[in-house]
């Protein structure tokens, strides 16, 4: 995220972080449909581990068969590419949540894009953005926490999830965890109100 002024953040400095994180969770869904969270195996491979698997191309019919990921350790269900570039991510979502000024993708935006761009007309307030960090890090969390465990589907559902968000924030402007907050500002839930900026 951007660095953030005594009025506010320049907006495309989200915009931009999310750019970035929607293209690795684009490759984060790719990687968790083509790993063990969404494939089946037969029962009678299931007892020798996940690397006793021989895909079978009608495996999903097989009625003898088991999800891939209940039969693999939890080791080898984190050690899945697509757990490890979800984890990757929640721990940048993380890091934007925490402390938004040195986050990589807010770095890289004020030292190599910002200089490049007119300087931005209006800025907004920080609090909507670094809470949308959290909300990507609370659905990447569960995700994580229920692939872990064993939940078929859970890994490329929730990086699907946060994918649709980021992207929808890239693409269009529309932050879905910043209008969440503001809803729950209105609802006098958490924060209050701060000034409109110019």
């Amino acid at each position: 995220m951007p660095e953030e002024g005594p009025r506010g953040i320049d907006p495309r400095g989200p915009r931009f972080t999310a750019a970035v994180t929607s293209l690795l969770l684009a490759v984060d869904v790719v990687l968790a449909l083509a790993g063990i969270a969404t494939a089946r195996i037969a029962a009678d491979t299931a007892s020798f581990g996940w690397f006793a698997y021989q895909p079978l191309a009608d495996a999903t019919f097989y009625p003898g068969s088991v999800w891939a990921i209940r039969a693999a350790s939890p080791l080898e269900r984190m050690a899945d590419p697509g757990f490890l570039l979800l984890a990757g991510v929640a721990l940048l979502f993380l890091w934007g949540a925490l402390s938004p000024r040195t986050a990589p993708w807010g770095v890289l935006y004020r030292r190599v894009v910002q200089p490049r761009l007119a300087a931005s007309r209006h800025l907004e307030d920080p609090r909507p953005p670094r809470f949308a960090q959290g909300v990507g890090l609370s659905v990447s969390a569960v995700g994580l926490l229920l692939h872990a465990v064993g939940v078929p589907w859970a890994l490329p559902l929730a990086a699907a999830l946060v994918f649709v968000a980021s992207f929808l924030n890239a693409a269009f402007g529309l932050c879905v965890g910043c209008r969440l907050y503001l809803l729950l500002q209105r609802a006098g839930l958490i924060g209050r109100a701060r000034p409109a900026s110019v």
